[in-house]
């Protein structure tokens, strides 16, 4: 028996979502391989419900397949229509990335202001989106900032 048990309201909910997916795994006539497990396991670990079709023609050994497979993904078997069988196993927790704190900063949304040459007409407000190799000139425009040179004066 695989480790999660469903309610009735939680398999009908699993079942309305998994309507409209497309099978990610494929069973073929080699039957439940070790690369058809890895498979399963990884798009469970990105999706958390997936569509898997067997193609075979029996029956029990389908029925066979869907327990085997959730017994060895410690999955919940949610439906099983057909040649499609309906996988849930919930989304683990991502850890959150320490390397976070060494990243540059994103785009930027900028307002450039240009006045007119003779000064007679209002000054002309522009909004630029910035990324974070740029930097904006005094004169209103966009360049690639350069890498700051470190003094080569001995300290």
């Amino acid at each position: 028996m695989p480790a999660i048990e469903l309610t009735t309201t939680e398999r009908r909910a699993l079942r309305a979502d998994a309507h409209h997916l497309d099978p990610v795994v494929m069973i073929g006539g080699d039957g439940l391989t070790a690369a058809v497990l890895k498979e399963a396991d990884s798009a469970l670990k990105a999706h958390g419900l997936i569509k898997v079709r067997v193609l075979g023609d029996d029956r029990a050994a389908r029925e066979a397949v869907f327990t085997a497979l959730c017994d060895q993904l410690n999955a919940a078997p949610v439906q099983h229509i057909g040649k499609l069988l309906v996988l849930w196993r919930p989304v683990p927790e991502k850890a959150p990335k320490e390397e976070a704190t060494d990243r540059k900063p994103g785009p930027r949304e900028v307002k450039i202001l240009k006045f007119s040459k003779s000064g007679t007409r209002r000054p002309e407000i522009k909004k630029v989106k910035v990324m974070g190799n740029q930097r904006v000139t005094a004169g209103g425009l966009i360049k690639r900032a350069k890498k700051r040179l470190a003094s080569k004066k001995p300290a």
